[in-house]
């Protein structure tokens, strides 16, 4: 049984706790609403910037399309790109993309495929790395960044693209959390390289466009912007999924505060009581002994 003085310092020191939980919900709720605003405004750029790659890779054959379109003809090596936030503190954020990428991996080497990973923030390296410490070959940090931006994005594109042009892979695929709500982030999967032509609208108006310079060397400068942006686009989906688990998590850890210190003050309040009533019988019994 602990003693008063123990649980006045558990009561305390889990009032202090609560304090840093209610601030650091409160800094979430603040972030939240400039991240989520970012990448809401990301989604329609990138929306029709597959759109406009639909209508152009319409007009390609296959032994025209750039290669990065056509890719290298095999799919035996697959780069992992997986990208995490660079602090803790929000629930099972890192932990859905992560174990997304992990259950990708292993069926990818069931198959008998070449794995390799790409981490793109501290914590998703430092879970994957127990499992998968000898496939990571590739790894960046923004924590210095206050707010991710699209040279971040195309700094990991440039790493990616280089990396296929010296034919360290085969198929890249893309892992982030796409950001629905505060309680619900969802973790998806995007193929990068080679890059799927997106499906044509069949409702859109069809009408023939004549290129210049040609298509293919329109895809050839295209596709490169089109994969930094799907990678501005994640890194975005993770900001405001980061902020909406960690808000979610800090009010849950909140209101746990609260209940656990109410359960500590009934129990100081009743052995407070029990101490004073057992003083009280001794006075009363040392008085009747005279």
């Amino acid at each position: 049984m602990p003693s008063l003085k123990d649980l006045r310092n558990r009561i305390a020191s889990i009032k202090a706790t609560r304090k840093i939980t209610k601030a650091m919900q409160m800094v979430s709720a603040a972030k939240l609403r400039r991240a989520q605003d970012a990448a809401e405004a990301a989604r329609p750029y990138s929306q029709r910037m597959e759109a406009v790659l639909a209508n152009i890779s319409a007009a390609v054959s296959g032994e025209d399309a750039p290669r990065l379109m056509a890719g290298t003809g095999a799919s035996q090596t697959h780069l992992l790109l997986v990208c995490s936030s660079e602090r803790g503190l929000c629930g099972g954020f890192n932990t859905q993309i992560v174990r997304l990428a992990r259950d990708h991996a292993r069926r990818l080497i069931a198959e008998g495929k070449t794995v390799k990973i790409f981490c793109v923030g501290k914590k998703g390296y430092d879970q994957l790395r127990r499992d998968f410490a000898d496939r990571i070959v590739e790894r960046m940090e923004f924590k210095d960044v206050k707010q991710i931006g699209f040279a971040q994005a195309d700094k990991v594109a440039s790493r990616v693209i280089a990396m296929f042009n010296e034919g360290a892979f085969d198929v890249c695929t893309l892992y982030f959390s796409a950001f629905k709500s505060v309680i619900q982030q969802i973790p998806t999967a995007q193929q990068l390289i080679p890059a799927a032509a997106p499906a044509v609208d069949a409702s859109a108006s069809q009408s023939v466009y004549e290129y210049e310079p040609d298509a293919g060397a329109i895809l050839t400068d295209l596709i490169p912007r089109n994969i930094a942006v799907q990678i501005f686009k994640g890194l975005l989906e993770n900001a405001a999924s980061e902020q909406g688990a960690r808000m979610s998590a800090m009010d849950s850890a909140t209101r746990n505060a609260g209940d656990m210190i109410n359960r500590l003050t009934l129990s100081y309040n009743r052995q407070r009581q029990a101490q004073i009533t057992k003083e009280l019988i001794e006075i009363i019994s040392g008085a009747e002994a005279l």
